[in-house]
C-alpha cells in the first residue's frame, strides 16, 4: 500500500476500530486510540509534502489498482499541486478536531471520534481521486459520517439541520451522477479523469456538464443562492462538525470545479463566468451584510464562510494565475481561520451554554488569554496583513482588477464588511465590563485548549507571513491548468477561445 492509499485508509481503519470500544468506561482509551490513530494519519501525510516535486503539473504519489474490470473502474489516486494542500489540511484538522472534543464529548465518545476519523479518510479519498467514480463514492460517503455528526450530537433542530444537509447535497450529487455517466459513455467507457479532460465536447454538451457539476458544487461551496443549508447546519452542528464542515467539506465544492468543470468543459465554463463571478459577488457583498446583522455567533461565522468562498469562486473564474492560485490560498486560509473561529465559540459554548452576542461582554477580563487568540484569529478573518487571511483575499483582488477594474473594487468591498461584522462581534462579546455573574464566572482557556489554538494560530501566522512555500506547491499545476482552459474543447479544428 502506498502512502496516499495508507493516508485514506489509516484513519478510515482506526475509526472503525474506535466502533468496536463501545462501553463508555472505555471513554479514555478511545479518546487516546483517536488521537494515536488521528496524528499517525497526519504524519503520514507528511512525506508527500516532503516528497513533493514543485517543478511539475504531472500527479505525483499515483497509485493504481483495477476495481471493477467489468465497467472499467480502477482505484486510482494521486495528487497535484492543487490537491495536496488540502490532503496535508485534512489530516491537520482532524487532529485539531479530536483535541477539541476531548472532555466536550462525554456520551458515545466512540461512536463520535470514529466518525470523524473515518470522514478524514473519505475527504482524502475525494482530494486523490483519479477515477470518475471514485471520487463519486468518496464525494457521496463524507455525507454519512457527518450526517451522523451532526444529527446524533447536534442542538435542539439538530435532526431538521441534518435532514437539511443531507437533502441539499444529494439532490446536487444526483446531476453529478448523471454527468459522470455521459462522460463515461462519451470517452467509450472510461472513468479515467485525466481521460476526460481530453475528450472534445459540443458546446450544448458542455453547458449541461457544467451546470449538472454546477448543481453538485456550488451547494456545497455553498454559493449564493443555494446557501441556506449552511447556517442552519452550523448553528446545530457541535462545535468539531462545525470546524470541519467550514475548513475542509466546503472546499470539497470548490476543488470539483477545479477538478472537473473547468478542465472538462472550458469553453462553457468560459461562456458562463459571468455567472459564476456574478454569484460570487453577491456572496461576498450580500451575504457580508446579511452576517452584519446576526445576532447568533455562530450564525455570524457561517454567513462570514459564504462570503468568504465568495472570493474562492471568483478568483478561479477569473482565469488567471493571481485569481486561481489566490482561490486556492483562500481556501487553504479559510481552513485554519473558520475552524478557529468556530472553535472559540466552542470554548465560550462549553462554559455559558449560549451562542447569542447578547450574553456576553467584557470576555477580556476573565479569560484574557484566550481573547488574545480570539483577536488574532477575528484579524485574519478581517484580511490583516501578516495573517493568513490577507494572502488569499489580496491575491483574488489583484486577480480581480487584472481581468476587470470594476469587479476588483467590488471585491475590494468585501474587506470592509469582513472588518466590520468580524470586529463589530469582537467588540460585543470581548471588550467593555464585565456584562454579568455568568461572564464574571468565566474560567480562562486550559491547557488543551492552549494547546489547540496555539497550533492553529502558528498555522494562521505561518501562512500570514511567509505564503510562498504554500505557492511554490501550486504554481506548476495553476499555469498548466490555465493553459489547458484555454484552449477549445468544440469539436471543430481550428476554434480555440482566449482569457
Amino acid at each position: 500500500m502506498g502512502l496516499l492509499s495508507l493516508a485514506i485508509w489509516l484513519p478510515i481503519a482506526f475509526g472503525v476500530l474506535l466502533l468496536t470500544l463501545g462501553r463508555e468506561s472505555q471513554a479514555r482509551a478511545v479518546r487516546w486510540v483517536a488521537l494515536i490513530g488521528a496524528l499517525a494519519s497526519f504524519l503520514v501525510t507528511l512525506p508527500l509534502w516532503a516528497g513533493f516535486d514543485n517543478g511539475t503539473a504531472a500527479m505525483q504519489f499515483v497509485e493504481q489498482t483495477v476495481w471493477m474490470a467489468r465497467f472499467n473502474v480502477n482505484y486510482q489516486v494521486g495528487v497535484d499541486g492543487i490537491s495536496l494542500w488540502f490532503v496535508l489540511l485534512t489530516a491537520f484538522m482532524t487532529v485539531i478536531v479530536v483535541i477539541a472534543g476531548w472532555e466536550v464529548i462525554t456520551e458515545r465518545v466512540n461512536q463520535y471520534m470514529g466518525a470523524f476519523l473515518i470522514l478524514s479518510g473519505l475527504m482524502i479519498g475525494v482530494f486523490s481521486a483519479l477515477d470518475g467514480l471514485l471520487f463519486y463514492v468518496f464525494f457521496e460517503a463524507t455525507l454519512i459520517p457527518m450526517y451522523l455528526i451532526i444529527g446524533i450530537w447536534g442542538g435542539p433542530n439538530k435532526i431538521y439541520a441534518a435532514f437539511k444537509f443531507f437533502l441539499y447535497t444529494l439532490l446536487g450529487s444526483l446531476l453529478l451522477l448523471v454527468a459522470l455517466i455521459y462522460l463515461y459513455l462519451a470517452s467509450g467507457g472510461s472513468f479515467d479523469i485525466a481521460t476526460w479532460h481530453q475528450l472534445p465536447l459540443t458546446g450544448t454538451a458542455q453547458t449541461l456538464i457544467f451546470f449538472a457539476f454546477f448543481a453538485a458544487f456550488a451547494v456545497k461551496v455553498p454559493m449564493w443562492p443555494v446557501h441556506t443549508w449552511l447556517p442552519d447546519v452550523h448553528v446545530e452542528a457541535p462545535t468539531g462538525g462545525s470546524a470541519v464542515l467550514a475548513a475542509i467539506m466546503l472546499k470539497l465544492g470548490a476543488y470539483g470545479f477545479l477538478r472537473f468543470s473547468l478542465p472538462i468543459a472550458p469553453d462553457a465554463a468560459h461562456e458562463w463566468a459571468w455567472l459564476m463571478i456574478t454569484l460570487s459577488l453577491i456572496a461576498v457583498i450580500y451575504v457580508g451584510l446579511v452576517a452584519l446583522v446576526q445576532q447568533d455567533m455562530k450564525k455570524l461565522v457561517a454567513y462570514s464562510s459564504v462570503a468568504h468562498m465568495g472570493f474562492v469562486t471568483l478568483g478561479f473564474f477569473l482565469f488567471n494565475d493571481l485569481g486561481v492560485s489566490g482561490g486556492l490560498v483562500q481556501m487553504i486560509a479559510h481552513g485554519f481561520v473558520s475552524g478557529a473561529m468556530f472553535l472559540c465559540i466552542g470554548v465560550l459554548y462549553d462554559r455559558m451554554h449560549s451562542r447569542e452576542i447578547a450574553d456576553y461582554g467584557g470576555v477580556i477580563n476573565t479569560m484574557p488569554k484566550f481573547t488574545a487568540f480570539a483577536l488574532l484569529f477575528a484579524m485574519a478573518n478581517c484580511g490583516l496583513p501578516a495573517t493568513a487571511g490577507f494572502v488569499g483575499e489580496w491575491m483574488v483582488i489583484l486577480g480581480a482588477v487584472k481581468a476587470n477594474f470594476w469587479v476588483g473594487l467590488l471585491a475590494a468591498t468585501a474587506l470592509i464588511f469582513g472588518a466590520a461584522y468580524t470586529l463589530w462581534m469582537f467588540k460585543r462579546v470581548y471588550l467593555g465590563p464585565v456584562a454579568n455573574d455568568h461572564v464574571k464566572e468565566l474560567t480562562d482557556i486550559n491547557g488543551r485548549e492552549f494547546l489547540m489554538l496555539t497550533v492553529l494560530a502558528l498555522a494562521v501566522l505561518w501562512m500570514g507571513v511567509d505564503p510562498k512555500p504554500f505557492t511554490d506547491v501550486m504554481n506548476a499545476s495553476v499555469a498548466e491548468l490555465l493553459k489547458h482552459v484555454a484552449v477549445s474543447k468544440l469539436p471543430v479544428p481550428g476554434i480555440g477561445i482566449s482569457n
